[in-house]
């Protein structure tokens, strides 16, 4: 069978889509976000993110966002210095910096010693003195004949705001940030000007409050979303390693707490804390631990190493279905299991926009020739990707593809079908 074969199938002269590859659709799509509604992400991995945030570069990114956050505040203060002769009594827009200088630099404190996530008791005291500041700044503003002077301390907040893009969860930031330029633009543009290109720098001074915290929520957001897919790929690489047929980390969760809950009842029973024969409902919790003990041993000898992978990933679970009744994934070798992982991996990660959904189908399981020792097993492995074009997958794929043995892919109804015969040592000769 030729390596890397391509072979276009015919086009359709219909042009109205096939009802039965519409209904596959959104079936596939209603399985989609069930996984997604139903995904839960082992207990052990959600520990080791917190614990390891500042080591995965969120503290760097918090430090570029407040240094980007000082100098929209410094252009600001200078700002204020250069028109101080406009203003009629600048003494509250003085105390309105004072005050946020002064709240800038405890946050900041604050912030590095709370290091994960800032308390909302903090929270709301920011955003107090927020409003204090835009109160007294314009205060001063509003009085007297300014006519050329802009809102700073106001605006400024802006800047206190973005430094909290690490810390606080992106919308109640979007949301104080919202309700800040709505106070900035009603006192900034309602104010009568002689120059009507005067309203350029009032624009100005709207954009410096909004946007900078608005960009660092976005900076913020695409930030823990690459690493949260970084170690979700090393999570799924480290299925890899595991025997034919074992538990996942999910379910080594849960088979711990069942352990623990049977070693308590025992314990109870042994010490005499709980009298025999056992009550009913003593009972009823001893037979259901002992029926989800038996399930959980069960699955461990029908799942797949893969399976496990597919389940406990975030990205890759609600995009891939698997079909493999036989549990021939769990007889590749670990350059298999990996090249494959991989192939699966970029084929969900390279699109931008559209959600691609992959298909895998194993089997059914054949032979060479004959029954001499040491014969190499063969069986095909079928990958329907919707979503993905042929000329949009990294040539990176097609290598890992190939590593799992030779393939010939074909586009059919505008999937791309890619057929893999894969040869395994044969267990028998174990």
């Amino acid at each position: 069978m030729s390596q890397g074969t391509s072979t276009a199938g015919p086009v359709s002269a219909e042009p109205r889509a096939d009802p039965a590859a519409l209904a596959h659709r959104q079936l596939l799509d209603d399985q989609r976000d069930e996984r997604r509604r139903t995904f839960r992400r082992p207990q052990r991995t959600v520990d080791t993110t917190r614990a390891n945030r500042d080591g995965l570069g969120g503290r760097h990114l918090g430090i570029g966002l407040s240094l980007s956050a000082g100098i929209v505040a410094m252009f600001l203060l200078w700002r204020f210095a250069d028109q101080w002769e406009l203003y009629a009594d600048p003494l509250p827009t003085l105390a309105a910096w004072a005050v946020l200088l002064l709240a800038g630099a405890t946050t900041l404190v604050f912030i590095n010693r709370v290091s994960n996530r800032m308390p909302t008791w903090l929270f709301l005291t920011v955003l107090a003195t927020g409003e204090l500041i835009v109160a007294l700044d314009l205060a001063g503003y509003g009085r007297g004949d300014t006519a050329g002077a802009y809102p700073t301390a106001a605006a400024a907040v802006g800047a206190l705001f973005t430094a909290l893009a690490t810390v606080r969860r992106g919308r109640d930031v979007v949301a104080a940030t919202l309700v800040l330029g709505a106070v900035v633009s009603a006192g900034s543009l309602t104010v009568e000007r002689g120059d009507s290109f005067a309203l350029a720098p009032a624009i100005l001074t709207i954009g410096l409050c909004v946007f900078p915290p608005i960009l660092g929520v976005s900076v913020a957001r695409v930030f823990r979303r690459m690493v949260q897919r970084e170690l979700d790929l090393v999570l799924v690489q480290s299925t890899v390693t595991q025997s034919s047929s074992a538990v996942g980390m999910l379910a080594s969760e849960e088979l711990a707490r069942i352990d623990l809950d049977a070693e308590t009842l025992l314990d109870d029973v042994a010490t005499g804390r709980t009298a025999l024969p056992l009550s009913q409902a003593k009972s009823t919790a001893a037979a259901a631990l002992a029926t989800q003990l038996r399930l959980h041993l069960i699955e461990g000898r029908r799942e797949t190493w893969l399976h496990h992978a597919l389940t406990e990933s975030e990205f890759l679970g609600p995009a891939v279905n698997l079909d493999d009744p036989f549990g021939l994934a769990g007889q590749l070798s670990p350059v298999q299991r990996d090249a494959l992982l991989l192939a699966i991996w970029l084929l969900i990660s390279d699109t931008d926009g559209a959600e691609p959904t992959v298909s895998l189908v194993f089997g059914p399981l054949g032979r060479t020739s004959g029954h001499a020792v040491g014969e190499m097993l063969r069986f095909p492995i079928q990958i329907v990707i919707e979503g993905v074009p042929r000329r949009r997958v990294d040539p990176e794929t097609w290598q890992a593809i190939r590593a799992v043995g030779p393939h010939i892919d074909t586009v059919r109804s505008g999937q791309l079908h890619v057929d893999i015969e894969c040869s395994i040592d044969n267990p028998a000769d174990a």
